[in-house]
């Protein structure tokens, strides 16, 4: 039988990066919360943490951790129906839940999706942001209980259920798309790429993902400006810094930005990766979220392609 002092120690060191702060979390002494991890360790038979300048769970201390997320949900969802079910009456205590999304999906169709089940339900949301190339390590670290992610396999004690397709352009201002073309109106490859491309962090592919499909293009170089937050990438463009990939739901809020190849785009096929037991409040969650991707995303293809 797991200890549930031992966990809860577990539980906060990771998710307040230090054994200083889980104690302080805890309202325990910094020896205290390292004699119930090392409890644990010693229960067990093997190390959860690895400790350094910062500390992270190991294989097995990952494993625990989405056990104890499970654990808390479900406790919350039992004391809510013995409370009187949903909806839930105000003055109830706030549940959390924590996801992994990509930045383009959050505000466009993500948030406004699932905004009235977290008010119906007093649900609270810890998104934490990545490539959707990239979201899903934060779901098998434990660390959320679901992301959007490109992933179509599901991970081990997961199901992934497709979302729909999300649908990007390349484009820049309407200066830097004429420098981009030839004097016959074709667009240049090579004069495209002597503008800085507008790229929201390192993880991002998807220019590259543009110049391939549509020039041939492999691995070429060119110069980038990084600004890894929506609004300032969007703004960088708009303001001539060099051309981008924007998703089609931005474009409206967008009327300066002009496509560079007009028709060419780039699919993104998104998944929502979820715990296969979930809780009856992270249930709602998948279904939310799977309402709201129904009505902003582009359908896959008859063969279930991007």
């Amino acid at each position: 039988m797991l200890d549930a002092r031992q966990l809860e120690a577990l539980a906060a060191v990771a998710e307040h990066g230090s054994f200083g702060a889980a104690a302080q979390a805890l309202s325990l002494t910094l020896a205290a919360v390292s004699l119930r991890i090392k409890s644990l360790e010693a229960a067990l038979g093997q190390r959860l943490l690895v400790r350094g300048k910062s500390v992270r769970a190991t294989a097995a201390g990952q494993a625990l951790l989405a056990h104890t997320k499970q654990v808390r949900l479900m406790e919350a969802d039992l004391l809510a129906g013995l409370q009187g079910g949903a909806p839930v009456r105000a003055g109830a205590a706030w549940q959390s839940l924590s996801v992994a999304i990509n930045a383009d999906s959050v505000a466009s169709w993500f948030l406004p999706g699932v905004a009235p089940l977290l008010q119906r339900h007093r649900l609270l949301l810890e998104i934490l942001i990545d490539d959707q190339d990239h979201t899903h390590d934060a779901l098998k670290s434990g660390d959320v209980i679901g992301c959007v992610t490109t992933l179509a396999d599901p991970m081990r004690g997961c199901v992934a259920e497709p979302l729909g397709v999300m649908r990007y352009r390349c484009v820049a201002a309407p200066a830097v798309v004429e420098r981009s073309r030839t004097p016959r109106g074709a667009v240049s490859p090579h004069r495209l790429l002597a503008h800085p491309a507008i790229i929201f962090n390192r993880k991002d592919a998807l220019q590259d993902a543009f110049l391939l499909q549509h020039f041939g293009l492999k691995q070429p170089h060119y110069p980038r400006h990084y600004a890894p937050a929506v609004e300032a990438f969007e703004t960088a463009i708009e303001l001539g810094l060099g051309w981008g990939m924007v998703p089609e739901q931005h474009l409206a809020q967008r009327p300066a930005l002009q496509e560079v190849l007009p028709g060419a785009t780039v699919d993104v096929a998104l998944f929502w990766q979820h715990w296969a037991r979930e809780p009856a409040s992270a249930q709602r969650l998948t279904a939310a979220v799977k309402a709201a991707a129904a009505k902003h995303l582009h359908p896959f293809g008859p063969h279930g392609e991007a």
